[in-house]
Order: C-alpha cells, then sequence, then structure tokens
C-alpha cells in the first residue's frame, strides 16, 4: 500500500529501505521509541498536480506541489486532554503501521492546504489504501506554518500544528496561526519553534510542547529489522495494478463531457461513483443526465439509506440508464422516477418492470388531466379567487394538489399550462 500511494504520488521507490528507532518518551508510547524510516526511506522526490480553488485568469489554478518524501513509521497512542485539566492516554492504535507523506514547503495559503489535503484523501481512497476517516484517525495532518518577509527567500522558524482531523479545523487552524505569527512579528518579537494544537472551542492554536530537532530523538537504525528490499519483478507489478489516478479523470471528465471542475471533482471522490458513472454512460445514459442523477438525487438516497456506500445497494448501471431513459421518454416524470430509483437500489429490479408493477406511468392525456384541474380549481374557490386578483404564488398551490390527486403521475408541463388556461377562465 505505502508503495502504490509513493508511486502514485510521482515518487522514485528506494528498493532498499532502513527501519529505524526514534527514541522519546510519551506515555502514548510505551516502548519508548517509535519505529520510522529517517536516512533512508521508502520512497523520495515526488509531485502531485491539482486544480486548487484559487482562480487565475477566470480559471481554476493549477499547481503542482513536491513531495519530499513517503515513509513508514507505526503510530503512537492517543493523548486526550479534558477541558477540566485532566488527561488520558488511549493505548488502541499503538504499533499500527502507517505511511507520512511530507511535502516540501510549496503551499502558500491555507485553501491551498486544503485543496491539497482534499486531493491526497482523494487519492488514497481511490487506491484504497485508506478509508479516508479522518475523525477516526485514519487520516490526519501536521501543518508546519513559517512566514517570510516580504523580497526575501528564507523562510522563518517553523511552528508545527499537530493532528488535525478534519478539512475545515486544517484551514481554520492555519489562517489563525499565520495571523498570530504576523502579529509576534510585526511587533519585532521572535517566532519559537514550538508544536501547537488547534483548539476548536477557543477557535486558536495553543502551545503544546518545545519543538524538538532531529537530534533530539536519537535515531538509530533498528537493530531487530531488516532493510526492507523490493524487486524489481514486484515494483513492476505494482506500477501496472495502479488505477487511473482521481486528478486524471477529473480531467478527462472535463475534455470529453464539457463539466465544470467542482462537478467532475464531485464524480471523482470516489472510485466506486467515478466507476459507476462510467459504466451507465457505457451503457447508454446521458453523460449531462446521469452526471445530474448520480450528484443529485443518488446522492442524497446514499447518504440517507446506505450510509453514503454504493456497494450497499442493489442499484446497476443498466437500472440507472433505463430509469434515465424512461423520464427522457417521458413515460415518468422526475417526481415518480425517484420514487422507481428507491425501489430499484433496493431491489435490483427493472425499472420498467416497476414502473409496470405499481402503476407509476406518467399521465399525459389532456382530457384526463384538464378534468382533474377543473376539479381541483372547482374545489378551492377562495384561492381561485385570489389567483384572478392577482396572487399568481397560488399557481404552486394547485400544482399540489393536482399531483396528489394523481399521486404525482401527472405530467407537470400539461398541468401547469391546464392550470394556467382553467384559472384565467373569469
Amino acid at each position: 500500500m505505502a508503495i502504490q500511494a509513493a508511486l502514485s504520488l510521482g515518487c522514485g521507490i528506494n528498493q532498499v529501505s532502513i527501519f529505524s528507532r526514534k527514541n522519546y518518551f510519551y506515555p502514548d508510547l510505551p516502548k519508548g521509541y517509535q519505529i520510522s524510516q529517517y536516512a533512508l526511506p521508502l520512497a523520495e522526490r515526488g509531485k502531485l498536480g491539482i486544480l486548487t480553488s484559487e482562480i487565475e485568469s477566470g480559471k481554476l489554478k493549477f499547481v503542482e506541489f513536491r513531495v519530499h518524501r513517503v515513509h513508514l513509521e507505526d503510530d503512537a497512542g492517543k493523548s486526550i486532554h479534558r477541558n477540566d485539566g485532566s488527561s488520558y492516554v488511549d493505548l488502541n492504535r499503538t504499533g499500527v503501521p502507517l505511511i507520512e507523506i511530507v511535502t516540501e514547503p510549496d503551499l502558500r495559503t491555507p485553501q491551498q492546504a486544503q485543496d491539497f489535503l482534499t486531493s491526497v484523501h482523494r487519492l488514497l481512497r481511490c487506491l484504497g489504501v485508506c478509508d479516508g476517516n479522518m475523525e477516526q484517525g485514519s487520516l490526519r495532518c501536521d501543518a508546519n506554518v513559517s512566514l517570510r518577509r516580504t523580497g526575501t527567500l528564507e523562510l522563518g522558524t517553523k511552528t508545527e500544528i499537530k493532528n488535525l482531523n478534519s478539512f475545515r479545523f486544517l484551514r481554520k487552524a492555519l489562517e489563525f496561526e499565520i495571523e498570530r505569527q504576523k502579529q509576534i512579528l510585526g511587533k519585532g518579537g521572535l517566532i519559537e519553534q514550538e508544536t501547537r494544537l488547534w483548539n476548536e472551542e477557543k477557535q486558536r492554536t495553543i502551545l503544546m510542547r518545545s519543538k524538538e530537532f532531529a537530534h533530539d530523538y536519537r535515531y538509530f537504525p533498528d537493530p531487530d529489522l531488516l532493510p526492507l528490499r523490493i524487486s524489481d519483478v514486484w515494483l513492476s507489478n505494482l506500477k501496472s495494478s495502479l488505477p487511473v489516478l482521481p486528478e486524471e479523470k477529473q480531467r478527462y471528465f472535463i475534455e470529453t463531457y464539457g463539466f465544470v471542475p467542482e462537478e467532475a471533482l464531485q464524480l471523482t471522490q470516489n472510485r466506486h461513483i467515478s466507476e459507476f458513472f462510467e459504466a451507465t454512460v457505457e451503457v447508454g445514459g446521458s453523460p449531462k443526465a446521469v452526471k445530474n442523477w448520480i450528484l443529485g438525487e443518488l446522492s442524497r438516497l446514499l447518504k440517507r439509506d446506505f450510509n453514503t456506500d454504493l456497494s450497499k445497494t442493489l442499484l446497476t448501471p443498466v437500472g440507472l440508464a433505463s430509469l434515465i431513459q424512461l423520464v427522457e421518454k417521458g413515460t415518468v416524470g422526475n417526481r415518480i422516477a425517484k420514487k422507481v430509483l428507491e425501489i430499484i437500489s433496493r431491489t435490483g429490479q427493472d425499472p420498467v418492470d416497476v414502473v409496470s408493477e405499481h402503476g407509476l406511468s406518467e399521465i399525459s392525456n389532456q382530457e384526463e388531466l384538464f378534468k382533474i384541474v377543473n376539479s381541483v380549481v372547482n374545489d378551492h374557490p377562495k384561492k381561485t379567487k385570489s389567483y384572478r386578483l392577482g396572487k399568481t404564488g397560488l399557481l404552486g398551490f394547485f400544482m399540489g394538489q393536482v399531483m396528489k390527486e394523481t399521486r404525482g403521475q401527472a405530467n407537470p408541463k400539461i398541468v401547469n399550462d391546464l392550470l394556467k388556461k382553467v384559472l384565467s377562465d373569469k
């Protein structure tokens, strides 16, 4: 997994890497040292190019961020500090393997940092390396902040904000810390190298500890672990097994289907969703309609009933494409189609069979609808009078009553035209 992540970040793989012991004392590290990689890590010198949320010349800005290294280590525990001054130690994740991705100091704004972390999150989920659950600690971010005065090249003393576990916290913590350092430097003060934490309740960073330097950790090669050797065959197999990566897929959707970057980004946040989109288009779904259904109604349905997991449904690309075709032919309207989507997501049935079995075909017969519209208007004389006196916003009320009478199966356009005609007749 670490090799696949490093390859996807454009890193060169060191086919021999060495494990080291990083020695320090904290209550969340019972053995007194952390297994890590220092002098010779797994991978180095990569880059990740992304479309940021920043605008340049009227377009989203594309930026390449350099990756310094990707290395393997084991996790420490978790220290929990309560507002009442008490502290607890959770050792459940101690010793769990992880990778650390270290960037070069290329990120210039809190927005770029958030966009970069979002892209890494999407990339790791696509690879199956990580489930991306930041609240549960599957992905965390330590953010270093250092400022430099305008016109100078040398970066100032850095501070580290530790264990940020959400995109929102990352951005807010960086915005605060940048402003904090600006104020100190503006008054002629000095920045001390230290590790800080984001306090969401106080909306500020707070001191955790003074920052150690590399020599403080007394790194040395782990005497119990052999060098990690990666064969040419293994590396070649891993390279060939990599899927199309999200950034590449996003650009493909923009160029091929004319989607705006935000839409392409949403479609590529999840590998299963992007593959489902392509499969649905391949079996006859209109790209624009498929995109709208996936990002709209299907997304809401997954969030509400399936814990946002497409694999928990019985929906197939053929099923969604067939449903879209029923809407485009006018067999069902959007309102009924949403009901059909719910049914086929749970049963895997053919949408055509569902419409037939439940009698859900759209009513488009003008004569039949005229009788219903006339009846609804006559049943509400006060509202009819108000509409004729200028309260045309009541059209929505009448539309709702007709849809109620027809169980949502009436053709909305025909009903709209008939209502306007009947209500306008004095």
